[in-house]
């Protein structure tokens, strides 16, 4: 019996979708509810899984650009084999238990990885300890995993678990041949002078990314305004109670924490940024849904943080660390997606000093974060030296004027300047703000 394999609608208004890679081979026998195929819609990348045990034939190719409901493959019911994915999670375990230096006892190899996930679990270790692979690491990348407390060693022992796709090998084919072999190699250019094009289909996300991206510069009237923070008492807090934080509510503290409580407690004076055009009325909503832009295997995706004005610190890096690593797995849904009432994006995890961040439609307004670089400025008539940050906010002129969002972007200022105070009609304090 031929079982067929149709397109399900991913959400609301999408009616069609993109073949972006298939997990399995034609004529690989596959098993019910294991991952045949991955589609990209214009809002995410959707794993569909096999409705039965059977021997596949795929009668649509990568690449191509289907509607939703058609068939793309069929499940031949009455063919008898043994799924490849059973093997190759033997295989990734067997490897593991030689990485471990384990015997081949399930029981003993469990042991072992958990032993060895307990030995680097302590940031502070972790930071310290260096691995065996000399690994080359740049010095911003070094620097965020200091920032969270990740070292070389749990770096490497995640890599080692991590299930290489196709997307992997593709880039490894690519650019194997551009990393350096030695110091001397470094210095070379990786341009091989050759003349050649490549063309490559634009995904379903890109374009509806990129449709987007014009809609808002042809239908808003988007200004920006600028400022600077210091950051210094954020850094102290984080430098005295991280690991305080850490041990009590079992996440690191980070940044993205306190600007997201500064944007939540600024709009409660400025409700105006938290408003969005329809049509011809305008609606202010109660709550904050911060849209967190995230960079993901397929591009930018910008899940939702919900009701973040009623989070504390700790909830609100539990939820953000959870998003994060769904949209680095590719496993971000629909629904953590739709909504949202402002945006912040962090251009400075990537060494950006200062950007125009584009609005997320159709939201008003959105924030954007940039890297903190030493800087000499005028302290009580002195100069002194302070890890400075600037800030940007893009809005929408038409729902927002220039007081609001000059006043909402300086009230996240002093927020983040004096972080005890973003507490209002509460006891000011470190301690009642960090929940300790």
């Amino acid at each position: 019996m031929n079982i067929e394999v149709k397109v399900p609608s991913p959400g609301e208004s999408i009616t069609e979708v993109q073949v972006a890679a298939w997990l399995v081979e034609d004529g690989e026998f596959v098993e019910k509810d294991q991952d045949i195929v991955e589609i990209d819609s214009d809002k995410a990348t959707l794993p569909l899984a096999s409705p039965e045990d059977g021997k596949i034939k795929i009668v649509v190719e990568e690449g191509e650009t289907i509607e939703i409901n058609t068939t793309i493959a069929t499940i031949d019911t009455e063919a008898k084999g043994k799924a490849k994915g059973g093997k190759q999670k033997s295989e990734v375990s067997s490897q593991q238990s030689e990485v471990s230096g384990q015997q081949s006892a399930v029981g003993s190899r469990q042991s072992a990885v958990s032993s060895r996930q307990s030995e680097v679990v302590e940031p502070k270790k972790a930071v310290m300890e260096k691995s065996d692979i000399d690994l080359t690491i740049s010095p911003l990348a070094r620097k965020l995993m200091e920032e969270h407390g990740a070292g070389e060693v749990e770096l490497v022992d995640f890599f080692k678990n991590y299930r290489i796709g196709k997307t992997d090998v593709e880039f490894f084919l690519k650019e194997k041949g551009n990393v350096p072999t030695s110091p001397q190699a470094a210095t070379t250019s990786s341009w091989s002078g050759n003349r050649e094009e490549k063309s490559v289909k634009m995904s379903m996300l890109r374009k509806k990314l990129a449709q987007r991206l014009v809609s808002v510069k042809n239908e808003t009237a988007m200004l920006t305004t600028f400022n600077e923070v210091n950051m210094t008492p954020i850094m102290d807090i984080r430098s005295k109670y991280k690991e305080i934080f850490k041990e009590h509510f079992g996440i690191g503290l980070g940044f993205m924490s306190f600007f997201t409580k500064a944007v939540t407690e600024a709009m409660a004076l400025f409700p105006q940024v938290n408003s969005q055009i329809n049509g011809e009325e305008v609606i202010t909503y109660d709550y904050v849904d911060i849209s967190i832009a995230v960079s993901g295997p397929k591009g930018l995706v910008v899940p939702v943080v919900r009701n973040a004005e009623m989070m504390s610190l700790a909830q609100i890096e539990e939820k953000i660390k959870e998003l994060a690593i769904k949209a680095r797995d590719g496993k971000i849904t629909l629904e953590e997606m739709q909504g949202g009432t402002f945006t912040i994006t962090n251009g400075g995890v990537f060494g950006s000093m200062m950007s125009t961040p584009i609005i997320n439609p159709p939201q008003s307004a959105i924030l954007g974060m940039h890297n903190i670089v030493q800087r000499p400025i005028a302290v009580n008539g002195k100069v002194e030296i302070h890890p400075m940050m600037f800030i940007a906010m893009s809005y929408d002129h038409r729902i927002i004027d220039g007081r609001e969002s000059v006043g909402f972007l300086v009230k996240v200022k002093e927020m983040l300047e004096a972080p005890e105070n973003m507490l209002f009609g509460g006891k000011p304090g470190v301690e009642v703000l960090l929940g300790l």
